[in-house]
């Protein structure tokens, strides 16, 4: 067991911030900390470091419960304006996934498609206060005689409404390129032909999971900013893999760690949620997210200092390696080239654009701070941290 010059425990922490003593520093602002004082007298000075991401979540969506009709109906299935919803869970309930697209919609038939509506867009739609159509279908039972029910609502009218998102906050990703001679569209969006352009799609050192790489304060209950609410980590998102490539400070080089979040729909922002139309793929819902990190001991303080300089991603191209299941990477980058807005690949100047907003999580652990520093946050202690590689 490590044994540290400093150590603090979650309750120690909560008590500061109960009392308005807690000292909360950005990602951002604790590399800069540091630098000048080192990782233990950092430790010393810094209580909590506040993380933020803003990014197209595919992997997310709401379960709803619209409240018993009369007559009654057993909606087996479920339309938000023309969404499909699934409604095999209950009779009122729901689960609308941001990357269901209306009904309709013509889809990649007229190429490139627009999708111009989906489950992300009704999401927003829901925490902006709109109306929507919900429209039900049942084939009847004695309990349940109704087969067809049709109204209004808005997301105040529902009796419950749950963020649910399977996988958030993938911790790192890869750099997409398009290695062939016509333009393609991709979830990493719109490609130009001979590697015009790189897109990526992470906040770099703002990142949550780049601030805790080992998961050593993440985990079932953690308490995050989820959509301009509080919400939780529910538990490790699909596709979690802790056992990717790492540099030596212990950052994955390539896609690793997830998390799935919840949160009540209800008190969320239309600014944190935002439905998104991706050119020739369809639609998703951009989420933002933002994780505290607890200074517990000089290495949560060495970790939360992690700098784009230190963080690399593997660039694949997506118009053939991709799409087949054979990645091979044409090598890697940091965050701090992409972020310069040029790269350089196989003696190639190449364009690059993010799919995230640097700023919008930059506001997010901003806004973090001020909810931690003004005592209105407190830290959840995890019941149980992300599996990490052992």
């Amino acid at each position: 067991m490590k044994k540290y010059k400093v150590s603090k425990t979650y309750r120690e922490i909560n008590e500061k911030i109960r009392q308005g003593k807690a000292v909360v520093v950005t990602a951002e602002e604790m590399i800069d900390v540091v630098e000048r004082h080192g990782d233990v007298e950092a430790a010393r000075r810094v209580d909590v470091v506040t993380t933020g991401t803003f990014s197209p979540m595919c992997s997310s969506g709401a379960f709803l419960n619209f409240g018993h009709t009369s007559p009654k109906i057993k909606a087996s299935r479920v339309w938000l304006n023309d969404v499909l919803a699934y409604g095999g869970v209950a009779a009122v309930d729901c689960y609308i996934g941001a990357t269901e697209v209306a009904e309709g919609d013509p889809l990649n038939s007229v190429y490139p498609g627009e999708f111009h509506y989906g489950g992300g867009h009704v999401i927003e739609d829901l925490v902006a206060g709109n109306v929507i159509r919900l429209r039900m279908e049942g084939y009847g039972t004695d309990c349940y005689p109704a087969r067809k029910q049709e109204k209004n609502m808005t997301l105040f009218d529902m009796r419950d409404a749950i963020l649910f998102n399977p996988r958030n906050a993938y911790q790192n990703y890869s750099c997409a390129v398009n290695m062939s001679d016509k333009t393609i569209y991709t979830y990493m969006g719109m490609l130009r032909p001979r590697m015009a352009n790189a897109n990526y799609a992470t906040a770099g050192q703002l990142s949550p999971l780049f601030n805790d790489p080992n998961y050593k304060t993440i985990g079932l209950g953690t308490r995050i900013f989820l959509g301009g609410a509080q919400g939780y980590v529910a538990w490790q998102g699909t596709q979690h893999n802790p056992h990717a490539l790492r540099g030596e400070n212990g950052v994955p080089r390539e896609g690793a760690g997830t998390i799935a979040t919840i949160g009540n729909l209800k008190e969320m922002s239309p600014k944190w949620l935002v439905g998104a139309s991706m050119l020739g793929y369809g639609v998703s819902l951009y989420v933002g997210i933002g994780i505290p990190i607890p200074i517990l001991n000089e290495e949560m303080a060495r970790y939360t200092a992690v700098k784009d300089t230190d963080i690399y991603t593997q660039i694949y191209d997506y118009s053939m390696d991709y799409p087949k299941g054979e990645l091979k990477s044409l090598g890697e980058v940091s965050y701090k080239a992409l972020r310069s807005g040029e790269i350089i690949l196989n003696g190639k100047k190449i364009a690059t654009a993010p799919l995230s907003s640097y700023f919008k999580a930059r506001e997010i652990a901003v806004i973090l701070k001020e909810w931690i520093e003004r005592g209105d946050f407190l830290l959840g202690e995890p019941q149980m941290l992300l599996p990490a590689d052992e």
